[in-house]
């Protein structure tokens, strides 16, 4: 049996996107045959306890409570940085200028200006990095990005999203970092909406012009802090004000003239992670939706009369991509495994010549240009051309 090259990951966050990531980590060599084995080395939290803990649970061979000891050690080849919005930057310039490889949570950065430091430092050291948009990874949605590559649905006319989720309707649920402008950058916008503009731009193209709308409708809560998953734990009896959207809506348009229509809240109730996209083109039509990651809905104009309608295409099928790694076609996969596919391109990257698989820094600098311009049009009122 050949020895693989192993790859020591250092990871910095381990709550909901340590969890996710430590599980891609670890089944990928059982899912994908590899050239390369990431290896679980060294998982980093402040607090010491609660990070040892964590690492046991996770599977990760070590833990530090500074991430800064990572980019010293020899035995770390990649930096995974989970950490909230306003780290993103020193990290990964740090990590870069290191000679770490690094793959970061989104949005990349607080700002454009920031994004496009991190990219360009990125880029200088000739290190693999990329910006964890995990949904573009959905076979169904990788199909649809086939399809349209392909000409099947024609001329693109339409893109519209919605992400809609409910779990801060309750005024009473604590003001944790999500929802701190000085920590995370923007609310709903950056949180929810950075992934629709992702799959916009990955499945239609760049957008040019935005036309944008942000509101908050609860104006203080209690302060306190996440506790895993989306839940929180208040403080104390102390309230502060929130200073991000709780709901954000945008029109765009595109560079090959289609048009695009955007709507990210977390205040629809009934709606846990409701993640839609569709797209128009002048010969078909295709829909997904995360509640049936595995479906792909297509239409096709050229279908007889009277059979016309959308079909519902389970996408497991070994023709589908990243399907075939899997289970035998029917068997669905799950949100998990959008990062597994994910991180199969990111050691695929590291094992090439170098080259960072899209989506890169690069990806996440032009999609916090459009989220700037968004909460700049949201702002003034006013229409934002789209200058990369």
């Amino acid at each position: 049996m050949m020895t693989k090259k192993k790859v020591r990951i250092g990871m910095i966050g381990y709550k909901f996107m340590g969890k996710a990531h430590s599980h891609a980590y670890r089944d990928l060599p059982f899912f994908f045959d590899t050239e390369i084995e990431p290896v679980l080395q060294t998982l980093v939290g402040r607090d010491e306890n609660a990070v040892r803990l964590a690492a046991e649970k996770l599977g990760w061979l070590s833990y530090e409570t500074d991430w800064r000891r990572l980019l010293e050690r020899d035995d770390i080849d990649v930096i995974d940085i989970g950490t909230p919005n306003s780290s993103h930057a020193e990290i990964a310039i740090a990590a870069v200028k290191a000679g770490k490889h690094v793959l970061c949570e989104k949005p990349l950065a607080m700002s454009a200006l920031q994004a496009k430091e991190m990219w360009k430092a990125a880029e200088q050291s000739g290190v693999v990095h990329m910006i964890c948009h995990n949904y573009r990874f959905s076979p169904a949605v990788q199909f649809a990005k086939k399809l349209i590559q392909e000409g099947v649905l024609g001329d693109i006319y339409h893109f519209r999203a919605q992400y809609l989720q409910d779990w801060i309707m309750d005024p009473e649920f604590p003001l944790v970092w999500r929802m701190r402008k000085e920590v995370t950058g923007s609310g709903t916008l950056g949180d929810l909406m950075a992934h629709s503009i992702d799959l916009s731009r990955f499945l239609v193209g760049e957008i040019t012009e935005v036309s944008g709308l942000m509101e908050t409708f609860i104006k203080t809560r209690p302060v306190g802090e996440m506790s895993g998953g989306l839940g929180a734990e208040a403080s104390g009896d102390d309230r502060a004000e929130v200073d991000v959207d709780d709901a954000a809506a945008a029109l765009a348009r595109f560079e090959n003239g289609a048009v695009g229509v955007f709507e990210a809240t977390r205040f629809a109730k009934g709606n846990r992670n409701g993640n839609r996209i569709e797209i128009n083109g002048s010969k078909g039509s295709v829909r997904w939706t995360m509640d049936q990651m595995n479906t792909l809905e297509l239409y096709l104009e050229d279908d007889p009369i009277g059979m016309q309608g959308f079909r519902s295409i389970n996408c497991t099928e070994v023709a589908h991509p990243y399907a075939g790694a899997y289970w035998p076609a029917g068997h669905p996969i799950g949100y998990e495994h959008t990062f597994i596919n994910l991180m199969h391109e990111f050691m695929r990257g590291i094992s090439g010549k170098g080259s960072s698989p899209s989506p890169t820094f690069e990806d996440g600098y032009r999609n916090q240009v459009v989220l700037d311009a968004i909460e700049q049009s949201a702002t003034t009122g006013a229409k934002v051309s789209i200058k990369y």
